[in-house]
């Protein structure tokens, strides 16, 4: 655990991305089975040890420390479990020695609610300042020390001379504590998908930019507003995976009933409704982003939910079909062989999207002007004669996303971040006015973001923040409704959880507008206006 632990800590204080592929790389070749295993599960988010709840560490810690210390101390950090790790005092008695993470994981594993307080004391009293935060980063399950699952996947792949794509094609096979990956990076055979669905890295797309492409050379299809998700039928048995290649079949087990082809399809999960005020007649059936979200996130869906928003996928491309992998193929075979497999899928759970007829690029910038109005997501851009390839390759596929709606908002409240930014208020909830702020109207929340500035307006934004406190609730700082915010955002919906009534989605910071007072920024019923 120890080891473990000296790994975060030097992880969170590097920001080279080649030196944290050393740093878990070293860890890896040097740390034997399981506990690499279950270091690799916790840094690419494949363990799930959520079993002690926050306000359990905060309780433990005020148990020993002075409560108003503890949130003074939490204030000045901005994150319980560094905090916690800090402020938890020596036991009286002298405890075991330090657990291995191993015996970490396997009591976090079986730790049920009753014993979760005692369990945790002991833990953390036998482990020192960095190795009770890695515990708490586990047992709460909220790592944010700023390493992806590729970047992960790679330092693996480093540590073993293996390719990482290789090792992306029997990720999803594979279970915590990796023991055939790890045999595999030391000597022996490599793992394969066999009769097992499994899941294949998605090919993704650059922003297009500035840039303007022939279209003899690339296809034009449109960038629906769902989720990426892929389809595999292998050996009688269905699997539906998302973008980053979690299992969501049993979320959406009306799809997956009705896939029963033997291939790999990449495609966009929607759901069925009509949507109004569309210009152009490409939604064929596909209801907002906002109807999606009813089926997000619920695990196992009533029959009434199915019902009300029936889930469907509208077809990309095709990676496999049934053994043939096609995936080195060009754009336009692949396509082909799609087109020919539609026929033998279930016309109302699977449909093919569109490659949409333009004459040229300025021709295409026209049709894509109304594709706000027809709730799609914007315009992809894919070389005909490209694979299909895992990750963003240059000059393969672009996207070319609607451009945001945007509005005036002002700074309400303000949070610290996470990781990097633990130092900085990084964190903005801002509002719009009720009505105008002559006539009583008061500033209300609709939305939060922590994305978009630079370095610069990061430092220029914390330093507003620290210099116009005017109230504090616990990490979250009140300040003076002075500073106008511009905000992008994709689209916005009707909201019954928000007071304002609206909900953003994907909000970021676009710029600090200092050149406008509040009493300017936009009103609530401006950004209802804007619901399509």
């Amino acid at each position: 655990m120890q080891a473990f632990a000296t790994l975060l800590d030097r992880l969170v204080y590097t920001r080279s991305r080649n030196a944290k592929l050393k740093l878990i790389a070293d860890y890896l070749v040097a740390t034997p089975d399981p506990d690499r295993g279950w270091a690799l599960a916790a840094l690419t988010g494949g363990l799930d040890l959520k079993a002690v709840q926050p306000k359990l560490v905060r309780q433990l810690v005020e148990e020993r420390v002075d409560p108003v210390l503890l949130a003074m101390s939490y204030d000045y950090v901005g994150d319980m479990a560094e905090t916690a790790s800090l402020l938890w005092p020596d036991p009286i008695t002298p405890p075991a020695p330090p657990p291995s993470l191993d015996e970490v994981v396997q009591r976090l594993q079986h730790l049920g609610r009753l014993e979760a307080a005692s369990v945790m004391r002991e833990l953390m009293d036998r482990l020192d300042a960095s190795g009770r935060f890695a515990l708490l980063k586990l047992a709460t399950g909220a790592m944010r020390i700023g390493i992806s699952a590729r970047l992960a996947k790679t330092a693996f792949a480093q540590a073993f001379a293996v390719d990482v794509d290789a090792v992306e094609e029997v990720w999803h096979g594979l279970r915590p504590s990796y023991p055939e990956l790890f045999a595999w990076g030391t000597g022996g055979s490599q793992p394969t998908a066999g009769t097992v669905p499994v899941f294949r890295p998605f090919m993704l797309a650059h922003p297009l930019e500035e840039l303007k492409l022939d279209l003899a050379d690339y296809a034009a299809e449109w960038k629906w507003d769902g989720i990426r998700v892929q389809l595999v039928h292998v050996g009688g048995t269905t699997r539906l995976f998302s973008r980053t290649g979690d299992d969501i079949t049993g979320s959406f087990p009306d799809v997956a009933a009705a896939y029963a082809y033997p291939a790999v399809l990449d495609g966009e999960l929607l759901v069925r409704g009509e949507f109004q005020g569309g210009a152009l007649d490409e939604g064929g059936g596909a209801a907002s982003f906002n109807a999606l979200q009813q089926r997000l996130g619920r695990k196992a869906p009533t029959a009434k939910a199915q019902d009300e928003f029936p889930a469907f996928v509208r077809l990309y491309d095709i990676l496999y079909d049934g053994d043939d992998d096609l995936r080195a193929l060009p754009w336009t075979a692949r396509r082909e062989r799609l087109e020919a497999i539609m026929p033998r899928l279930d016309p109302t759970r699977f449909d093919l999207s569109a490659v949409i007829a333009a004459s040229d690029f300025e021709d295409l910038a026209r049709i894509r002007a109304g594709a706000r109005d027809a709730a799609i997501e914007g315009v992809m851009l894919k070389l005909r004669t490209s694979p299909y390839v895992a990750g963003r390759r240059t000059g393969l596929w672009y996207k070319w996303k609607r451009d945001p709606l945007v509005a005036d908002c002002v700074m309400m409240y303000a949070q610290r971040g996470h990781g990097k930014r633990s130092s900085f208020y990084s964190d903005y909830t801002f509002g719009c006015w009720t009505a105008d702020p002559a006539e009583g109207g008061e500033l209300t929340p609709v939305g939060k973001a922590y994305s978009g500035f630079t370095d610069a307006e990061l430092a220029m934004l914390d330093k507003f923040v620290r210099t116009n406190t005017v109230a504090r609730f616990g990490p979250v700082r009140e300040v003076a409704k002075t500073l106008v915010l511009e905000v992008a955002f994709d689209s916005l919906h009707v909201s019954t959880r928000h007071k304002s009534g609206v909900s953003m989605r994907f909000p970021r910071i676009a710029r600090i507008r200092l050149d406008k007072p509040a009493i300017e920024a936009d009103l609530v019923e401006t950004l209802r206006r804007m619901i399509v």
